[in-house]
């Protein structure tokens, strides 16, 4: 790519016999439009109700898409392409991530990525290559080599049993009785097992009732093909660095290694390699302390415009650092902090328009009373509130409508509020 504005070239030494290579200093502006347009921010939006094709270019943007038990507004697996697509049938996809059939096999398997996250089929030998660090998951592994004959149960009832939940394995393997009271941090003996088994990848999400994992043996999901593939850990780590840096556009090593959470040493190994294959570009990002690197095939538009609401989990602000870095928006999720020391409240979504985080909402689905309720709105300080005011109710009641909600109530807290109601407020 030719430079874009707000881009210069430097000269630095590089390397023991002093050598020189030139390298691109980027705007932030040049930067955050890169960013965006690798998300998939600069695309339109289908002009048609959005089909499995526009899926899988949303997830050839963001790669994966993160799972999350928090249901406030809506899943978090749902939100990014919600985001990039407008409304659209969840369905297309419950089909592509838990259904399987001869006309339409599946696209997407649950796997440790980033966090618990939907993946392309084709990327599972690379989650299971041993590139990654272990999840939290590895925890559980002392109970798996003190009980083997358990591992063993666990998998059998799998076998004759799957799809099945944790639950009704333990009720198998207990005779009706559960061993422990088993909530979400007090897991029992038989959901530990099932959570390494899945971790190791033995076991994989077969489907999802609500939102309970229901274990199947990954024979049964993932073709032989690919899962059979073995990738030597070092490759995987490479191409997992370079679909970080394909779905980023532009970052730091500590941005490319977060999105498939590698380990410091392995990325760097990674980063040096993808930089000597000219796959990514070592580049000078303005007001960046850190190195930045960007994808050999990155672009950054003229100009992002539209609008959309972020949930928490969505890719382009996960790392909250790079946000802050990109945006000068500073973000943290407050789902765990006390409500009397909220901030801006317990499930907050940025708010992008026109290629900046203008402002965010609370957010919340109350299904009994049939509306959305926006508990407080933020504007960032110097935007136009009432153009902000005026966007983001196109996207609360796009929202709203998507939820099979009536309405946007509108609550007390903060400086947009008035501009919002303004905004909401039926035309006379």
């Amino acid at each position: 790519m030719g430079l874009g504005r707000g881009d210069s070239v430097t000269a630095e030494s590089s390397g023991a016999a002093g050598t020189m290579r030139r390298v691109r200093t980027m705007s932030l502006s040049v930067a955050r439009r890169t960013a965006l347009a690798a998300q998939g921010f600069a695309e339109p939006r289908p002009s048609s109700a959005p089909t499995r094709r526009q899926l899988q270019r949303v997830l050839s943007r963001t790669k994966l898409l993160q799972l999350d038990s928090v249901n406030v507004a809506m899943r978090a697996h749902y939100a990014p392409l919600l985001s990039r697509l407008g409304p659209y049938d969840p369905a297309l996809v419950d089909d592509a991530a838990w259904r399987d059939t001869a006309r339409k096999p599946r696209l997407l398997v649950e796997a440790w990525a980033h966090e618990a996250s939907l993946i392309p089929v084709q990327d599972w030998p690379l989650l299971m290559s041993g590139a990654k660090r272990p999840g939290w998951w590895r925890g559980y592994e002392p109970h798996a080599d003190a009980s083997p004959g358990l591992v063993d149960d666990v998998l059998a009832v799998v076998k004759e049993r799957g799809p099945v939940g944790a639950g009704t394995i333990e009720k198998e393997l207990t005779g009706g009785e559960r061993r422990t009271p088993g909530s979400w941090w007090e897991r029992s003996e038989v959901k530990k097992i099932c959570e390494w088994l899945f971790g190791t990848g033995e076991l994989t999400t077969g489907t999802r009732r609500g939102f309970e994992r229901c274990y199947e043996l990954t024979e049964r999901v993932v073709p032989a093909d690919v899962r059979q593939r073995r990738v030597d850990p070092a490759d995987a780590a490479r191409e997992l660095i370079e679909r970080s840096a394909d779905a980023l556009g532009v970052a730091t090593d500590t941005d490319l290694r977060d999105y498939y959470r590698l380990g410091p040493a392995t990325a760097r190994t990674a980063v040096a390699e993808a930089v000597e294959a000219g796959t990514l570009e070592p580049v000078r990002v303005e007001g960046w302390r850190q190195q930045a690197y960007r994808h050999a095939a990155a672009t950054a538009p003229r100009s992002v415009t539209g609008s959309a609401l972020l949930c928490p989990f969505d890719p382009l602000i996960w790392e909250r650092n790079r946000t802050e870095r990109l945006f000068g928006f500073r973000y943290r999720i407050e789902i765990y902090v006390p409500a009397a020391r909220r901030e801006y409240g317990y499930y907050v979504f940025p708010f992008l328009c026109d290629g900046r985080l203008v402002g965010r909402v609370d957010l919340k689905a109350d299904r009994s009373a049939s509306v959305l309720r926006v508990p407080g709105a933020f504007a960032e300080p110097g935007v136009d509130q009432g153009r902000v005011a005026a966007e983001l109710a196109v996207r609360l009641r796009e929202t709203a409508g998507w939820l099979e909600l009536d309405g946007v109530e509108v609550g007390e807290r903060g400086d947009l509020v008035p501009a919002l109601r303004r905004a909401l407020s039926p035309r006379r």
